[in-house]
């Protein structure tokens, strides 16, 4: 039973709760309610496993000779691998900061397949950042006056790109409600459905970074990158720029990549069962073909800015120029005026109450 209470509702997420008085599970917050036994169905289809991806490498190795042009550093504090064309002299690591010296000469590792060229330039970044910064609530002026934009640089971030085909077959039980009342009792008539859904979706280019420096949801928030622009790789786009080395390989990131997969799909078959109120899935069968991985470098500025001796990292997608970052808050500012605002609204609620009582 315990498993049932902790179910959570198809519609919103919220956790349902047994309503003694109807027998059946109801979610406090959207006031959906769902058959016993439909809900014991959908956790059992929850927790069974679906036919794992098998994925086909479309990668390639380097050939000889390419590799001529670029060499490997590695960064004293974090020990993050950069590879920069062999005209890069010494620099900082784009991540933490720290000094960063040479390794040699690139080897191993898999070739990227793909690369989207920079779009954007250093000047854009700089005044994208400024414009970030403006009409922000609560920054400390100080800030604003005397932070440091102690770096900035152009950094190639490794994806794996999956795609493959996919067959779906869903059934789900959905309900529909009546309610009406004579002078006596109120009615609830409940009509219950059986519900199929089958198909095929197709899914390119599936993102999972494969960079463990750079923070995912920084990542993630300066998505997405088109990959119309995208072209078969080339060293000479390192030149004036770092690419990372991806230090997640593509074992690690297909379980990420499975679990996208296969949420997005069901989640778009549900989506087709409308105009019903209360829709639970009960089983589920993803059959999929055609998976292979690609290896792709995404851009992305870093722009480290220094205040009060802490570092502030902002990224900008080199492509689309979003720019994304936390700008620290006053605290105390943001306190008062929060008090304000409470100040203010209990004495509208206090004039109505007077306005109230005077009537």
């Amino acid at each position: 039973m315990s498993a049932i209470l902790e179910q959570k509702c198809p519609n919103c997420g919220g956790a349902v709760e047994f309503d003694a008085n109807s027998q059946r599970l109801k979610c406090p917050y959207c006031d959906t309610e769902f058959d016993v036994a439909a809900m014991q169905q959908a956790e059992e289809f929850k927790s069974n496993s679906v036919q794992d991806i098998n994925w086909n490498s479309q990668n390639s190795q380097w050939e000889a000779g390419e590799t001529d042009g670029m060499n490997v550093y590695v960064c004293n504090s974090c020990a993050g691998e950069i590879v920069a064309d062999a005209t890069t002299g010494a620099t900082t690591c784009p991540y933490c900061g720290n000094q960063v010296v040479m390794k040699g000469q690139f080897s191993g590792e898999l070739k990227p397949d793909l690369v989207i060229p920079f779009k954007l330039d250093k000047k854009t970044a700089k005044e994208a950042l400024k414009k970030h910064f403006k009409g922000k609530k609560f920054v400390p002026k100080a800030f604003l006056s005397e932070n440091k934009l102690d770096e900035i640089k152009g950094v190639y971030v490794p994806h794996w790109l999956f795609s493959c085909d996919a067959v779906v077959e869903a059934s789900y039980q959905a309900e529909k409600y009546r309610h009406w009342s004579d002078s006596k009792n109120n009615y609830t008539e409940t009509s219950a459905f059986s519900i199929y859904r089958s198909g095929s979706l197709g899914f390119d280019n599936v993102p999972v970074d494969g960079s463990t420096k750079m923070p995912d949801d920084l990542m993630e928030s300066v998505e997405p990158f088109d990959l119309k622009d995208a072209v078969p790789f080339s060293p000479a786009y390192l030149a004036g720029y770092l690419a990372d080395k991806y230090d997640v390989g593509v074992d690690t990131s297909m379980p990420r990549a499975n679990e996208r997969i296969r949420q997005s799909a069901f989640d778009a078959f549900k989506d087709t069962v409308e105009g019903y109120n209360s829709v639970t899935p009960i089983a589920a069968n993803m059959n999929v073909a055609n998976g292979f991985y690609k290896y792709a470098l995404y851009p992305v500025w870093i722009l480290n800015v220094k205040w009060k001796g802490e570092t502030h990292t902002f990224a900008m997608n080199g492509q689309t120029g979003k720019l994304v970052g936390n700008i620290p808050t006053e605290e105390k500012k943001a306190k008062l005026i929060g008090g304000l605002g409470g100040a203010v609204l209990g004495a509208i609620i206090y004039i109505i109450a007077a306005i109230i009582s005077s009537l």
